[in-house]
């Protein structure tokens, strides 16, 4: 960037964080010196809030955090909610049907808006990477109630093919489709990206999107991308996001955040 930005938004899950699921000292010093210079720091994540305790030992208990790829926004230090984006259990459905139509079962699970420090639903089946309370379900459980977001596996396909699969078949207004990396796919209500995510966030700290300053690694970043002033993607990116990005940096495990932030304010 030409200008010094105005905000930093970043991923975290292979971004900031190593493949250890580690912070570094360097990225934390790193992210202590941007906001001693006044710049807020924005996770933008597509943890849930059920990891919230997650986001804030990785992050610190302050400022600003944009979760759920953009559909939970929430102040860090004191539990202020600025947005929940919620999914009709209706539309949902239509969208694992019209998904399923392609290429046949799904195992799902589901992350519930009505109760967000319950446990999330999982089909039997469904094998989850994150420590969130879970409970696991028969399919015609799962499914019901209002979601934040619906979580897709396939046993035949992975999660690029996935993921183009549902874009083909999903009417666009319908829902927004993305994965993280996972080896699943993720529901979200229409609209809802990690782009009007960081929307809102930057709008409470006063910055439009040409000040902002973006990092991330997988395809659910690229709406980020697309809406933030710079981008810039780790060497250990996706690659549609290595195409995307306006810069690239080193990869999540060579601190590639704190190594493009230290050249850019040294």
């Amino acid at each position: 960037m030409s200008l010094t930005p105005k905000l930093i938004a970043t991923d975290l899950d292979g971004t900031l964080l190593r493949t250890d699921g580690t912070v570094s000292e360097r990225s934390r010093t790193a992210l202590s010196d941007v906001r001693s210079r006044g710049i807020p720091v924005v996770p933008v994540t597509g943890r849930g809030p059920r990891l919230l305790d997650l986001v804030r030992r990785d992050m610190g208990r302050q400022g600003l955090a944009v979760l759920a790829q953009g559909g939970y926004v929430v102040d860090l230090a004191t539990g202020e909610e600025l947005s929940v984006s919620s999914l009709p259990s209706a539309v949902a459905a239509k969208a694992v049907e019209l998904i399923e139509d392609a290429v046949g079962g799904l195992i799902i699970a589901v992350e519930e808006v009505g109760d967000l420090t319950g446990p999330l639903r999982l089909q039997n089946g469904f094998d989850w990477p994150f420590p969130d309370p879970a409970v696991l379900l028969h399919r015609a459980e799962v499914l019901r109630g209002d979601a934040l977001k619906v979580f897709v596996r396939s046993p035949s396909h992975d999660q690029d093919s996935l993921l183009a699969l549902a874009l083909d078949v999903l009417p666009p207004d319908l829902v927004e489709v993305t994965h993280a990396g996972l080896g699943f796919i993720e529901i979200c209500p229409p609209g809802v990206t990690k782009a009007t995510g960081l929307a809102v966030a930057a709008a409470r700290h006063g910055v439009t999107a040409d000040g902002v300053l973006c990092f991330g690694d997988m395809p659910n970043d690229l709406p980020m991308f697309a809406w933030a002033g710079h981008s810039v993607a780790v060497a250990s990116a996706h690659p549609v996001v290595l195409a995307a990005a306006d810069s690239v940096t080193l990869s999540n495990d060579e601190d590639g955040v704190a190594a493009y932030l230290e050249a850019l304010f040294g």
